[in-house]
């Protein structure tokens, strides 16, 4: 298993940051391991709507199928995945008001026998991705 956490404070409300965060046309501006959604995002964004990204993790083109697992607009995506040779994948995007800015966190998680084999790796990598995700995120609503 390999769990990672990125954490920014981000001088905007949480409603604008939500909105970017939840406009699925504009992930490539922000998401560092984001390179389409072949089928577009969710129809509605509800718990159990299911979508396909491909990404790229450590460098490699990666398929995902994610599932929402849970949800509460303008605080919390909670996101399921199912990704390339048995590896499962877990992001969490929480955001919690401070005055007028906000403190975004992003963990994730990811498990499977092909994890086990470059959990250092992908630590590092997806924990790079994760702090570049939030620098072009807090660029893009300041």
């Amino acid at each position: 298993m390999a769990d990672v956490t990125a954490q920014a404070r981000i001088e905007a409300p949480a409603g604008r940051i939500w909105d970017l965060l939840t406009d699925f046309d504009s992930y490539g501006r922000w998401n560092a391991t984001h390179t389409a959604f072949p089928k577009g995002g969710p129809e509605t964004l509800e718990v159990g709507a299911g979508y396909e990204e491909n990404m790229k993790l450590m460098g490699f083109p990666a398929e995902v199928k994610w599932t929402v697992r849970a949800l509460e607009p303008g605080r919390l995506l909670d996101l399921t995945g199912r990704g390339p040779m048995g590896v499962t994948l877990g992001m969490r995007y929480a955001l919690t008001p401070d005055g007028a800015a906000t403190t975004v966190r992003i963990d994730g998680v990811f498990t499977g026998a092909a994890v086990s084999l470059m959990a250092g790796k992908l630590r590092e990598s997806a924990g790079a991705a994760l702090h570049e995700s939030l620098r072009k995120l807090g660029g893009l609503v300041t």
